[in-house]
């Protein structure tokens, strides 16, 4: 919904019920002045919000791992001297799946900015679906692979295969509530104009969202390093 659609249904409330809304927020409308103005000052406190701080710890420790897991397997190879593992056909799908998840986590986040009720929601529900998707097809992929790998003097590096996809995943489904939080709260506070109009006018609302979306790109990057890695140690 635009906001030019929420005005206009604003606009047909009983006038009893406008004028209680207008006393409420009418209080705000000085402060809200300030805060526009003081706009570069907030953003530049955001950037060492305790949510934003929190991110980046654990982006850093994430980056970190993997860089080490990654690390670990090359040195496997040369050491014990293996031969690689071949990446499952369906990782290369998923990754196509994951993607789909994070076009669709930039488009809620474009239609939040926009005031866009239905466009929000449906893309955050696109998401969620599209996660669980990607979660169901790792499960088949492992199956698969399981089923049709040789396991010879390979299997410690079909071991390291395992286990960074695992983790990969593992942090796919710890994003999962939070974005199913974000679409509870979105059907349950978007009901009529006003909420509407609340719910798109909370910053801290506005700046969980962008550390979300930052997440979940971080993670279609590394899943995207993870494939093309096993891919190019696969041709070496």
């Amino acid at each position: 919904m635009s906001m030019t659609g929420l005005c206009r249904r604003f606009l047909l409330l009983p006038a009893q019920t406008i004028n209680h809304v207008i006393s409420i927020i009418g209080d705000c409308t000085y402060f809200e002045l300030i805060m526009a103005q003081d706009q570069p000052q907030q953003q530049d406190e955001f950037l060492f919000h305790p949510h934003q701080v929190m991110l980046s710890i654990l982006l850093f420790g994430l980056s970190a791992l993997f860089l080490a897991l990654t690390a670990a397997y090359i040195y496997t190879r040369v050491t014990m001297d293996v031969p690689p593992v071949q990446i499952p056909i369906l990782f290369i799908f998923n990754t196509f799946i994951l993607l789909g998840s994070s076009r669709t986590m930039v488009r809620a986040k474009r239609c939040y900015l926009g005031d866009n009720t239905e466009g929000y929601q449906q893309n955050l529900k696109h998401t969620i679906w599209l996660s669980l998707l990607f979660m169901v097809m790792q499960i088949v992929a492992w199956w698969l692979f399981q089923k049709n790998i040789r396991l010879d003097n390979s299997s410690t590096t079909v071991q390291y295969l395992y286990v960074i996809s695992f983790v990969h995943l593992a942090h796919v489904v710890a994003g999962l509530p939070f974005l199913m939080l974000f679409y509870r709260a979105a059907k349950k506070r978007m009901v009529d104009p006003v909420t509407v109009l609340v719910y798109f006018s909370d910053p801290e609302k506005r700046l969980k969202l962008r550390l979300l979306t930052i997440y979940w790109h971080f993670l279609d990057g590394l899943w995207i390093y993870l494939v093309l890695f096993f891919g190019i140690n696969y041709l070496i």
